[in-house]
């Protein structure tokens, strides 16, 4: 092929938004040799979209780092007989519009299961947003301030999980717990979220300052949702400790 034909193909393809008419005529008029070039083309070109699409909706999702189920130590994760370990990694639980708490101490491997499920979610076309509870308590904080409230409420009920990591690691004052409360209630069975803290239920009262708000939320949160328990030693202090002793002398 020559180079003004084949630069004619890209850009005669770059335009087109092939109709159901133009696949019905060309189909009936190829031989299986041309239909079969026609179908691998397809084939390549979907390929491509759906990598794509894969790239962008991680890239939105705003993960801190890169994580997935490969390597992941499930030895100090105890689930609930309503949600298995496949209904996690298949998002089985995003499809069913239920929500997963992820509670335990620091460096027990919550926030790494949080964004393996995220990125496994975007594999799936899902719509993932991953951000901390203080921080979008700020952002809502901030589009109340200016005007573009509505605006923001109506992303995060339009993604199919939010995953809000460390709840409950920073107070937040009453207005604020109204605002994240707004966002639950959005999300409440239409949306999945999944949330990663250290704190027992007992306790959300006082760090969300109002013991009703936190009340209403657990409802929301639990009413369609699994807890997920994780225990043992920190995983970032078991390494730290592991290299300072790799380093000593004999």
């Amino acid at each position: 092929m020559s180079s003004a034909i084949g630069l004619k193909v890209r850009e005669t393809g770059r335009r087109l938004m092939l109709s159901n008419h133009t696949l019905e005529v060309y189909s009936n008029m190829t031989t299986a040799r041309q239909a079969q070039f026609l179908i691998e083309f397809f084939e390549h070109e979907l390929a491509y979209r759906n990598e794509n699409k894969k790239r962008r909706l991680k890239n939105q999702a705003f993960f801190p780092s890169v994580k997935s189920f490969e390597g992941f130590d499930w030895s100090g994760v105890s689930l609930p007989k309503s949600v298995t370990k496949d209904d996690i990694t298949g998002c089985g639980f995003i499809l069913r519009r239920e929500n997963l708490i992820c509670y335990g101490p620091v460096g027990t491997g919550k926030t790494h299961l949080s964004i393996a499920v995220g990125r496994a979610a975007c594999d799936l076309g899902l719509k993932v947003r991953f951000i901390t509870a203080s921080e979008l308590v700020l952002k809502l904080m901030a589009a109340r301030d200016g005007g573009t409230l509505d605006k923001v409420l109506h992303e995060y009920g339009a993604y199919d999980l939010t995953v809000l990591d460390e709840w409950g690691y920073v107070p937040i004052d009453k207005e604020g717990s109204r605002l994240l409360f707004q966002v639950v209630s959005r999300c409440y069975e239409t949306k999945s979220l999944m949330l990663t803290t250290n704190l027992e239920f007992s306790k959300w009262g006082s760090v969300l300052t109002e013991e009703q708000m936190a009340t209403a939320m657990i409802d929301r949160l639990l009413h369609h949702g699994h807890v997920i328990t994780f225990s043992g030693e920190s995983y970032r202090i078991r390494h730290a400790v592991m290299k300072l002793e790799g380093g000593k002398d004999e």
